[in-house]
């Protein structure tokens, strides 16, 4: 079986039939290097038994991993990302509709405002001179270029956004011309496999150039 010792605090443990010097820490608690010994011959009398501490299992190094991750903070999810919204688009689309007028509540809250927001779902204010020589060019860009030059087509849909009235309608704008741009530039070069998957990344790209437009167009950029 043996012994283990610490000749810093003048310590020894004996091992018990099922336990091992590797089932121990390499260090006793006082900071003293442990040693495994046959016999007590070579220890003083007068040091003291004691039990020095054990290396955690695998068992209790997970369940103490797993109770330190599911003691986090619990966060609402949704509340962060309304917060988010809120703070870094809601804003922004509501000084967007509503420069002129005043109001005490804070920007984007008001309880018309995402009604406000769904009634822009509609073809009736959009400017399809601006959409039109942009959908051209990205497409020929799309269907003629390849590598960085590509990134030519984000330009252009954030200067569609910039443009536009308003960041809503400069998103539904660059959505507009992403899509059809992409779908068409699809068709150009042959992967017609791939004609949904691109229209939808047009969708993504214009929706989300165009908020960064008419972001920078609140925002005074020049």
């Amino acid at each position: 079986m043996g012994y283990l010792v610490c000749s810093k605090c003048k310590s020894y443990y004996k091992l018990q039939s099922n336990e091992s010097p590797k089932n121990f820490s390499d260090n006793c608690d006082c900071g003293g290097k442990l040693r495994y010994i046959e016999n007590l011959d070579i220890v003083d009398p007068s040091w003291k038994q004691i039990t020095f501490r054990k290396k955690p299992t695998m068992k209790e190094r997970w369940n103490k991993k797993s109770k330190s991750l599911f003691s986090l903070p619990k966060i609402n999810l949704k509340n962060r990302l309304n917060q988010f919204y809120y703070n870094y688009i809601g804003r922004h689309i509501y000084k967007a509709r509503h420069q002129q007028r005043v109001h005490r509540n804070p920007p984007g809250m008001q309880a018309g405002f995402l009604n406000s927001l769904m009634n822009e779902f509609h073809l009736e204010n959009i400017q399809w001179n601006l959409i039109i020589p942009m959908t051209i060019a990205i497409t020929l860009i799309l269907a003629f270029t390849h590598g960085i030059s590509l990134l030519l087509t984000f330009v252009l849909l954030v200067i569609m956004g910039y443009l536009s009235k308003n960041m809503i309608i400069g998103a539904k704008n660059a959505v507009i011309a992403g899509a059809i741009s992409f779908f068409l530039g699809s068709l150009f070069i042959g992967s017609f496999l791939l004609i949904i998957p691109y229209a939808i990344l047009g969708i993504i790209n214009g929706a989300v150039c165009g908020l960064i437009g008419g972001y920078l167009k609140t925002k005074g950029f020049r």
